[in-house]
């Protein structure tokens, strides 16, 4: 039921702005600026590889490089049960990494609306989020498996959770603290109450936060998966890393951990496209 502040203010503050050449020429902009970001970093990433297997001296038997990745994938004989292995891995870590990402954000979300309604709230529960990040989780591993069970989904969340958690929780509580002023008066003059306050000034105003907490939550989610995976469900990437390193199949390890790099760069970048377009949008491309 909506209070005499949010009957005034609807009209108000959840009008859209209509789409104009110069909006279209803003996303657009965005969109490109987004895209090559994107191609700068998979040529650094690439370069940095290059690099570690060719100009550091380590042994070929052990450093491969992307031909040596693309002939194990594509051009062996075994390319096809190496992709095949590699994707079932890849398959049950990434649902590892949604579950973790989609607890640890909803947790993070919840919590710094708390935290910005209660100064109280924030008092009494930001010292156990600093508490978990700063104890090492494989500290806290035995701890969380004891108590959700060893292999189960709700041990993966609480493990890739605590990962995706603080960081998310720390830049979305920066962005709600960081609500304009000037409309927070104008909720309040119109009678609207602190949720009215949060609901319609400081959570739109907090966009840009809530995509930066994103993009750093999607390659979080996926290392905290791997870890779920080596320290409790034994499957997995996670799993099947360790198991190539000590029996030294590093062709398999390479192709592991460079498909789950391309994954965790290519999301991040995808979330930074769809933000650049929602704030250029939304007229806040300049805060992003």
């Amino acid at each position: 039921m909506l209070d005499s502040g949010d009957q005034n203010l609807g009209p108000m503050l959840a009008k859209q702005r209509p789409a104009t050449p110069a909006m279209s020429k803003g996303i657009l902009k965005a969109l490109g600026r987004s895209s090559l970001t994107a191609l700068s970093t998979f040529i650094i990433v690439l370069l940095i590889w290059l690099a570690v297997v060719y100009l550091t001296g380590i042994s070929p038997y052990v450093a491969k490089g992307p031909l040596d990745v693309v002939d194990f994938l594509f051009l062996d004989e075994d390319a096809a049960a190496n992709r095949a292995e590699l994707g079932a891995n890849l398959a049950v870590t990434m649902q590892h990494s949604v579950i973790g990402f989609l607890t640890g954000l909803a947790v993070a979300i919840v919590g710094a609306v708390l935290f910005r309604l209660s100064r109280t709230i924030e008092s009494a529960l930001m010292p156990v989020a600093t508490l978990l990040r700063s104890v090492p989780l494989v500290a806290l591993a035995p701890v969380i498996i004891l108590i959700f069970g060893f292999g189960t989904n709700a041990s993966v969340a609480a493990i890739s959770g605590i990962v995706v958690l603080f960081p998310a929780l720390v830049t979305i509580v920066f962005g709600l603290k960081n609500a304009s002023p000037q409309m927070l008066d104008v909720v309040s003059v119109y009678g609207g109450s602190t949720w009215t306050a949060v609901r319609k000034v400081a959570l739109p105003g907090a966009l840009p936060s809530l995509f930066a907490a994103v993009r750093v939550s999607v390659p979080g989610a996926i290392t905290g998966a791997l870890l779920a995976e080596i320290l409790s469900t034994g499957d997995g990437v996670g799993r099947a890393g360790l198991e190539y390193a000590t029996q030294a199949r590093f062709p398999d390890l390479w192709a592991s951990v460079v498909v789950v790099t391309i994954i965790s760069l290519a999301l991040y970048q995808l979330v930074q496209i769809i933000e650049s377009i929602v704030l250029a949008r939304m007229g806040m491309a300049d805060r992003s």
